[in-house]
């Protein structure tokens, strides 16, 4: 599987028809798909596609033809992000029609032409399943474990609770073993796995 870490774009015409695709990591499609409405108020459609990992580890794919024929543009969106294996990853083509039908076929093959072209100007990255970890650690050990977790580019979410911070973030396998050696540096009472 693979992933994109930053928004792409990529333009083709078909026929008179321009097609802006926006390739995106998953967590901005809402409001990727929200601003392009805005900046983009005399396009007709915008299609998009998205595939995501679920907290089970399952694939949730969803998709929109957003007015064009049934099947033309939403499912040959999709189609390609599984053809390169994208997870956690979204597509969003804005199509400013030209004048000129293109009829089945055609769409199909305009959509999936303008996917394709904006994948091949991303930069794939391989994906890893990451593991949750969820800790609770004395508020006077707060920096030393931020220190650890931004040197390390994990990001964290912390919440304070009295005397004690939780600490939840996602580490991969080699993230955690790491990980798991800082941890050898606290006492049992100073870190606790939740």
């Amino acid at each position: 599987m693979q992933i994109v870490t930053q928004i792409y774009t990529s333009s083709i015409e078909i026929k008179k028809s321009t097609f802006l695709a926006f390739l995106c990591p998953y967590e901005h499609f809402k409001t990727l798909l929200s601003n392009l409405k805005q900046e983009h108020p005399k396009a007709v459609h915008f299609v998009y596609a998205y595939r995501y990992l679920n907290d089970f580890n399952q694939i949730v794919e969803d998709k929109s033809d957003d007015g064009e024929p049934k099947g033309t543009s939403g499912m040959p969106s999709l189609n390609v992000l599984r053809g390169f294996d994208l997870i956690n990853t979204a597509v969003i083509v804005v199509r400013y029609f030209g004048g000129i039908k293109l009829g089945t076929g055609g769409l199909v093959r305009a959509y999936s032409d303008a996917v394709n072209e904006v994948i091949c100007h991303s930069t794939l990255m391989p994906f890893e399943i990451k593991e949750k970890i969820e800790i609770a650690i004395n508020i006077k050990n707060l920096g030393r474990l931020e220190h650890f977790l931004n040197s390390n580019a994990l990001k964290f979410q912390r919440d304070f609770i009295d005397e004690r911070v939780i600490l939840s973030f996602y580490v991969s396998k080699n993230e955690k073993e790491k990980f798991e050696v800082f941890c050898k540096n606290f006492t049992p009472l100073e870190i606790q796995r939740r």
